[in-house]
């Protein structure tokens, strides 16, 4: 039996350590996908506890919580930051199984040098502990990201930022490089209710007046090439289904015309919108050799209560189940056939579609070596049967040794321990492989996989 979270933690034989201990542990990080706020980034923010820095914006942890009938007052409501510890404190023991239980322990143990399990009895000396250490050791946002060995951060960002905050950093330095991500979901989000409003700031950020279709393209064009300039090379579309229907230009801009009307629109007149204008940013970010990723099938604001009360990103997401092959075929395919599909990422959020990417990967693959990605085990499948059956996928069906490793997806400056949960569990998946004799064991060979997968891969891919 092995000691709890030791230097071999699901490592399941000696090939497993050796490819994690020798390749894998030290190698640089490469965050591709994030929610960090560039801000924060830029002013350095110094926190005042482990509750700043674990529970502030974490809806994983809220849903957890929520889940063992914590008071929303101890989760976002009013509550002292001691106190929402504590509430997390008596949650964490309930956790077993939940990769969440794992993560606490292993920032506890890598950030601050605690070993002590968390509970309602370690609570205050943990708390006392390691908000001594933040306080004397000055844990702050940079602080952390180059302790981690952080190169590359590429943020989400809407296109009518500023990126105010990456300029400044850009201009004074910072050994690790931040690029804002072009994250275009309000434009593609017709039928909500903000839309219009929405088109006013993308007019101010892009100084067009935006009176038609044409106008609204040429406006995202704009943007794409500031971001561009701020050294941006990743877009991102969180899609809840995949759209795809034929359509002309000419039928989506009396649909355009029609929303900035006001008037209501219908699910196919939503559909073929998001089609054409979904196909005309891959068109752009072709131009400019960025890569497109979709995050495809989460369900959001399942609770419309809590939507109202605490807004979104809040803990009340789940999984869609729409089918998604057919569209995503043609969707692909539309930009495929003009010669002007980008590198393109796909993550799916629920894993009875691994297979469903996976083979889908190959109809669209040609001289970029892997240019069509199956994304990383992605939010609720960010554990370890998730990128275990993630990876199993991709190699059965493609170039496991293409693949372009973890993507944090945080909102934490801690988070980064993941990439070390995720590389054991690659370790040990291709290790089980040799010790079944499936995979020989060239360990020369097996390291570069490893180290490819963890660091190298991404950093080619995205040529940042």
């Amino acid at each position: 039996m092995k000691k709890f979270l030791d230097e071999n933690f699901d490592l399941s034989n000696g090939t497993a350590v050796k490819l994690y201990h020798d390749y894998a542990e030290k190698m640089p990080i490469y965050d591709f996908h994030c929610h960090l706020d560039p801000r924060e980034i830029y002013e350095d923010k110094n926190y005042s506890n482990i509750t700043e820095i674990w529970l502030y914006g974490d809806h994983y942890k809220w849903r957890a919580m929520r889940g063992n009938g914590v008071d929303e007052k101890y989760i976002t409501g009013n509550a002292s930051d001691y106190e929402k510890f504590l509430a997390w404190s008596r949650t964490v023991p309930k956790l077993i199984g939940n990769p969440l239980y794992v993560w606490t322990h292993l920032e506890l143990q890598r950030y601050f040098n605690i070993h002590e399990t968390l509970d309602e009895n370690t609570a205050e000396n943990i708390w006392n502990e390691a908000n001594s250490i933040i306080k004397n050791l000055g844990f702050s946002a940079r602080s952390l990201m180059k302790k981690s060995n952080v190169k590359v951060v590429c943020t989400t960002d809407d296109p009518a930022d500023t990126l105010e905050y990456h300029r400044k950093i850009k201009n004074e330095g910072f050994d690790v490089k931040i690029v804002p991500g072009f994250r275009p979901d309000k434009a593609l989000e017709i039928r909500n209710g903000d839309f219009v409003d929405w088109i006013g700031k993308l007019e101010k950020a892009s100084n067009i007046n935006i009176q038609n279709y044409d106008d609204f393209l040429q406006a995202l064009n704009s943007r794409i090439e500031f971001f561009n300039e701020s050294g941006c090379k990743i877009s991102d579309h969180s899609l809840t289904y995949v759209p795809y229907m034929e359509t002309s230009k000419k039928e989506v801009s009396e649909i355009f015309g029609k929303r900035l009307n006001f008037k209501k629109l219908n699910r196919a007149e939503e559909e073929k919108y998001k089609t054409y204008t979904l196909r005309s940013l891959g068109e752009m970010y072709f131009k400019f050799n960025w890569s497109m990723q979709f995050h495809i099938g989460a369900m959001r604001n399942n609770n419309t209560n809590k939507f109202n009360e605490l807004g979104p990103n809040t803990g009340f997401d789940s999984m869609n189940d729409c089918r998604i092959a057919e569209k995503l075929a043609g969707l692909l395919d539309s930009l495929e056939r003009d010669n002007v599909l980008p590198k393109t990422v796909l993550y799916t959020l629920n894993p009875s579609y691994n297979y469903v990417i996976s083979s889908m990967l190959g109809n669209f693959q040609g001289l970029i070596p892997g240019k069509i990605q199956f994304g990383p085990a992605w939010w609720f499948n960010d554990n370890k049967d998730g990128m275990e059956e993630q990876m199993k996928a991709l190699s059965n069906c493609g170039l496991l040794t293409r693949f372009i490793g973890m993507a944090t997806d945080s909102r934490s400056f801690l988070s980064y321990a993941r990439h070390e949960y995720f590389r054991r569990i690659v370790c040990n998946l291709i290790g089980k492989w040799v010790e079944n004799g499936e995979v020989p064991c060239d360990m020369n060979y097996l390291g570069r996989v490893v180290q490819d997968i963890s660091f190298n891969n991404a950093r080619n891919y995205f040529e940042i």
